[in-house]
C-alpha cells in the first residue's frame, strides 16, 4: 500500500472509531423531515411542466451551454434572467453562479485582499468559510449572534471590512439581530454581506426585503437549491460588484456556465414563487403547530426558530444517531447533525418542515419525539 493509501485508511479509521463517519445514501420512501424544499417545488408538476413549455419556447436552445460565460456560454436569456431576479429581491443586480458554493467561494476570495479582514458568525455556510480562506484576508469569527463579540472583532479589523452572516441560520433555523448588526457594521464602516439561501420562499423574497434593509446591504446571496426547487445562486449587488466578480470570481471566469435547462428551471420557479401565498401559509401554520405541541424532554433544547428548520440539540453523537434512528424507523426521514459538522457537545437532529407535509405527519412526528425524548 502506498504512503497516500496508508494516510487516507488511517483518516477514515478515526472517522469510523469517533462516530463521525460519512456515507451516501440512496433516496427512501419515508416521510420527508430532511430536505430544503420548503414549498414543494422541487416535486411540483406544475413547475416541471412549465419548464417544459419554457423549453419548448426555445428549439434551438442546446443541451449544454458549451463553455464559461466568458467565451461561448453567455446567453441573453441568462443576463436578461439576472436582472429580473435582481427586481423581485429589490436588487440593483445579480450575477449567476453554477451553486451557492460556488457563488460564496467566488464572493469572498475576489473581494477581500490581504491585509483586509473577514468577520463571520462562527455558524456561518461552509462555503463562506472556504471563500475566506482563499482570500488571503485576516479572518475571524464571532459567537453566534453575539453583539459584543462582533463589535470586538470590528475593533481588531484591518483594510476593508466585510462582515458576514446569514439571515436564516442552516444548522440552528434562527434569524440574527440584523438592525443592530447593520448599526454596529456602519459605525465602523464594515461592509454588511447576507447569504439568504434558507430565507427566500419563507419570506418570499428574503428577510432583508422583507424588512425594508436592502439598501443597507453590500452583496447579498440567494440560492436557487433550498425553497426554489432547481439549482445554483445568484450574488445581488451593486453594477460595481458585479462587473468585479465577472473579472475576479475565479469559480464565475474558470467554469462552464449554466445550461439553458438550468436557467428556464430558475425562471419558472420564481414565477410560481410569484404565486405561492398558499404553500407559504401552510408552511407558516404547520411550524406554529410543531412548535406549539412539542414536548421533549427538559435535556434536551429546542433552538428558538420561526423558519422551516427546527433543530434539537441533544449533546451528543450518539444521541443524535439514536434518536434519528427511531424517527426514521418510525417511518419520518430525520437526519442527526453530528460534530465536527457542529462544535462537540451541541449535537442535533435537524428537521426540516414542508407545505406538503400533511397534517398527520406533522402530528405524527411531534408524538413521536415526544414519546422517544421522553423514554430516553
Amino acid at each position: 500500500m502506498i504512503a497516500a493509501e496508508v494516510f487516507m485508511n488511517k483518516r477514515l479509521d478515526e472517522r469510523k472509531a469517533s462516530g463521525t463517519y460519512r456515507a451516501l445514501k440512496h433516496e427512501n420512501s419515508l416521510i420527508d423531515f430532511c430536505s430544503n424544499d420548503y414549498l414543494g417545488f422541487a416535486r411540483s408538476a406544475a413547475l416541471k411542466n412549465s419548464i417544459a413549455a419554457e423549453i419548448a419556447r426555445y428549439p434551438g436552445s442546446l443541451n449544454g451551454s458549451t463553455g464559461s460565460r466568458l467565451l461561448s456560454g453567455n446567453l441573453k436569456y441568462a443576463e436578461d434572467l439576472e436582472q429580473q431576479i435582481a427586481i423581485f429581491h429589490q436588487a440593483k443586480a445579480g450575477l449567476i453562479f453554477n451553486s451557492g458554493y460556488d457563488a460564496n467561494v467566488g464572493l469572498f476570495s475576489a473581494l477581500a485582499q490581504k491585509g483586509d479582514t473577514i468577520i463571520c458568525d462562527e455558524l456561518i455556510h461552509a462555503s463562506i468559510i472556504d471563500g475566506a480562506r482563499l482570500s488571503h484576508a485576516n479572518r475571524y469569527t464571532f459567537r453566534h449572534n453575539n453583539l459584543e463579540s462582533l463589535e470586538g472583532k470590528l475593533k481588531q479589523a484591518k483594510g476593508n471590512c466585510y462582515v458576514v452572516i446569514e439571515s436564516v441560520y442552516s444548522m440552528n433555523g434562527d434569524t440574527p439581530p440584523i438592525l443592530e448588526i447593520i448599526t454596529l457594521t456602519e459605525r465602523y464602516n464594515a461592509n454588511l454581506i447576507v447569504d439568504e439561501a434558507h430565507a427566500v420562499g419563507l419570506y418570499a423574497a428574503g428577510l432583508i426585503p422583507e424588512l425594508g434593509l436592502q439598501n443597507k446591504i453590500f452583496a447579498r446571496i440567494i440560492t436557487f437549491g433550498k425553497a426554489l426547487g432547481c439549482h445554483g445562486a445568484i450574488v445581488l449587488s451593486s453594477n460595481l460588484l458585479r462587473e468585479y466578480l465577472i473579472n475576479f470570481a475565479r469559480s464565475f471566469v474558470y467554469t462552464t456556465a449554466a445550461s439553458f435547462h438550468q436557467l428556464a428551471s430558475v425562471k419558472m420557479a420564481y414565477a410560481l414563487l410569484k404565486e405561492a401565498d398558499g404553500e407559504v401559509n401552510e408552511l407558516r401554520k404547520y411550524i406554529l403547530l410543531f412548535k406549539e405541541k412539542l414536548n421533549i424532554d427538559s435535556q434536551y433544547k429546542l433552538q428558538p426558530s420561526d423558519s422551516a428548520i427546527q433543530c434539537i440539540v441533544v449533546n451528543s453523537n450518539e444521541n443524535a444517531k439514536h434518536i434519528s434512528g427511531q424517527l426514521q424507523a418510525a417511518g419520518l426521514d430525520v437526519r442527526p447533525i453530528l460534530s465536527p459538522t457542529v462544535a462537540t457537545g451541541t449535537e442535533r437532529i435537524r428537521i426540516c418542515i414542508h407545505s406538503f407535509n400533511t397534517l398527520e405527519q406533522i402530528k405524527l412526528l411531534i408524538s413521536t419525539l415526544n414519546t422517544i425524548t421522553h423514554a430516553q
